[in-house]
């Protein structure tokens, strides 16, 4: 494939994902994943920081995530504005389960990854805080919803990550905030 072709940064997040998972993350080079999807390194670097940037591009996430809790109602409380948030999600994962499930194997397999996907995590409960905080939210409670919203989205992604009935994230997210407030009211 030329370095002409569309979708180089597709391209190389699959060629990362491919060799992180036969050789291992440390192991791959950037040259390596370059090659892999046919394109040069400074075609890499115009995409990508570095490789573990391959894996965590959240910034998405957290534009659609805070676009969401801006438009919910005005009357929204507010976990219930974060809730519809992390539910709208479900459409940008929906077919991306397989390629979800090879991302967490490399990040399970690597403790540095692991720190930098809790890192994406807390960034993602600022983004929402942030959110909530426009929309009139004082503190604590938009920290606190926030924070709650991402440890229910982090359950539910495990959840639906290893589901075998293949129910959406989105029933997931649910069912996580359903288990969570019968907790609190328990």
């Amino acid at each position: 494939m030329g370095r002409w072709e569309p979708n180089a940064q597709g391209r190389l997040e699959e060629a990362a994902l491919e060799l992180y998972l036969e050789q291992g993350f440390d192991e791959t080079t950037v040259a390596e994943i370059a090659a892999r999807a046919g394109l040069t390194e400074r075609t890499f670097f115009r995409h990508f920081a570095d490789k573990r940037e391959v894996l965590f591009r959240g910034r998405e996430l957290a534009a659609a995530l805070e676009t969401a809790i801006a438009e919910a109602p005005p009357a929204t409380a507010p976990l219930d504005a974060v809730a519809a948030a992390l539910e709208s999600l479900s459409e940008f994962f929906a077919d991306r389960r397989s390629h979800a499930r090879r991302r967490q194997s490399v990040i399970s397999a690597n403790p540095g990854l692991q720190e930098r996907e809790l890192i994406k995590l807390a960034s993602l409960a600022t983004s929402i805080a942030d959110a909530l905080r426009r929309r009139g939210v004082a503190e604590p409670t938009a920290s606190l919803v926030a924070e709650t919203g991402i440890a229910v989205f982090k359950v539910a992604f495990e959840h639906w990550l290893t589901d075998p009935t293949g129910r959406s994230l989105d029933q997931h997210i649910r069912q996580a905030l359903a288990e969570l407030r019968a907790a609190v009211q328990s």
